[in-house]
């Protein structure tokens, strides 16, 4: 299997042509499928963690036991992935109609507001949960209150992490605009107006 083969078993690229009911801005279409490959970095460099191996900071926090340490680290990079792989789905159709195999809701559209809420909700936390504010002398101002700046054992070390987590900061307000872009996409009479331009067509209605 060649490697571009394997790029997209994992990563699914953006389709030429859109199968939404309106047609999908181009950078909205890549900026969300971009999304799981631009954290992928960050749950990488987590997994260390998971077996006590702290990436070169120094810190004098306590470590859980393996049994529980394992599965928190292995389990929360999962679940950012999925997370940020379902931001995919405010620009394709399965975000409008529920696939076919789903239980109850298979096949039924879906409304708007159904899934525009809970996109916002999850982007002001994420927004919240990885933002902050420098304050300088070495802290920030995070949603939990005054943050020292994690130390490193060297510069590489450093570098590497700032490297990884470099997007975190921008996928909250990555997903904003996604459900912005898509209640705009599919509130009432936005079909009246004409295609703007650099966008994809529509393919199908339905999934």
């Amino acid at each position: 299997m060649t490697i571009k083969k394997l790029l997209h078993t994992f990563h699914p690229t953006a389709p030429a042509v859109g199968d939404t009911e309106r047609p999908v801005p181009r950078w909205i279409m890549r900026l969300a499928y971009a999304m799981p490959l631009l954290l992928l970095p960050s749950c990488l460099w987590r997994l260390p963690f998971a077996f006590h191996f702290e990436m070169g900071q120094q810190q004098d926090g306590y470590m859980p036991a393996l049994w529980l340490s394992i599965p928190y680290v292995f389990g929360l990079s999962v679940l950012s992935e999925l997370v940020a792989f379902l931001c995919i789905g405010l620009v394709r159709g399965w975000g409008e109609v529920a696939p076919a195999r789903l239980p109850f809701i298979g096949g039924k559209h879906i409304r708007p507001m159904a899934a525009v809420i809970p996109a916002l909700l999850g982007g002001l936390a994420l927004t919240a949960l990885f933002g902050s504010i420098p304050l300088g002398g070495g802290q920030s101002l995070t949603a939990f209150g005054i943050a020292d700046h994690v130390t490193y054992d060297n510069g590489w070390w450093e570098a590497l992490a700032m490297i990884c987590t470099a997007p975190l900061p921008f996928w909250g307000p990555v997903v904003v605009v996604l459900a912005v872009a898509y209640y705009v996409r599919r509130r009432p009479g936005a079909g009246d107006q004409a295609p703007a331009p650099g966008t994809d067509q529509r393919m199908s209605a339905d999934v």
